[in-house]
């Protein structure tokens, strides 16, 4: 078995530090976690994280700062965090090699996803997600259920790559309607439809796995969630 990859946590308030460290720690990743410019240069030398979660507005040092810090002397990717939300603010994250970039408040599945999504890229994390008789090869696009491939259009394989990928979490409309859309102000119809349509498609080779939790969302599980 790979080593897992291992997340560096940099955030001056306490309690975002030790909930992103513990969700992403359920989900198989080494973490450690530090509150400032000072003690992420110690963990960058000490821990040797894959990625860096890096607060924008942090005591000393501002987070885009720190990133440059991160770049000069490690090849950790970095995920921004920030209350920021202007496309000028973003695009100059993106120009000092922000690999993702996520508004506070934020889901703890959609950081969950980023975080592997990023990995995925560096080669950290596997490209194949099973789940029970469901495999989902994330670098080719294909998936299949019971040895039979499934013709998924591009929207069903972003919604069921996402769900799966947070298996076992419930997901709300607009989380969903985030992650895969990109945006949250769309029709939450947009969700039912093609969760419909991909429904069908899966279980016409098995039973359900895309689950309803009333009046919450969605979750992926090889069982019925507990009502």
């Amino acid at each position: 078995m790979p080593n897992p990859a291992r997340v560096l946590i940099v955030d001056d308030d306490e309690t975002i530090r030790t909930s992103v460290a513990t969700a992403l720690h359920a989900e198989g990743f080494s973490c450690r976690t530090a509150a400032d410019g000072f003690e992420l240069t110690g963990e960058l030398a000490s821990f040797l994280p894959d990625l860096v979660v890096l607060d924008w507005m942090l005591p000393g040092p501002s987070g885009i700062q720190l990133a440059q810090t991160v770049r000069t002397v490690s090849d950790a990717a970095v995920v921004m965090l920030t209350a920021r939300d202007e496309v000028d603010d973003r695009l100059r994250g993106f120009s000092e090699g922000i690999d993702d970039y996520l508004v506070k408040p934020f889901a703890m599945a959609e950081l969950i996803a980023r975080v592997t999504a990023v990995l995925r890229r560096r080669g950290r994390v596997p490209s194949v997600i099973e789940i029970g008789d469901l495999l989902i090869d994330q670098e080719a696009a294909l998936v299949s259920r019971g040895g039979h491939r499934l013709d998924l259009t591009a929207t069903e394989f972003r919604l069921l790559e996402f769900l799966a990928s947070s298996r076992g979490r419930t997901l709300s409309k607009g989380q969903i309607l985030t992650q895969v859309w990109g945006y949250d102000d769309y029709d939450p119809n947009l969700v039912e439809v093609h969760l419909s349509s991909l429904r069908r498609k899966m279980e016409a080779h098995g039973s359900r796995l895309i689950h309803t939790v009333r009046g919450i969302g969605y979750r992926v599980a090889v069982s019925e969630p507990a009502r």
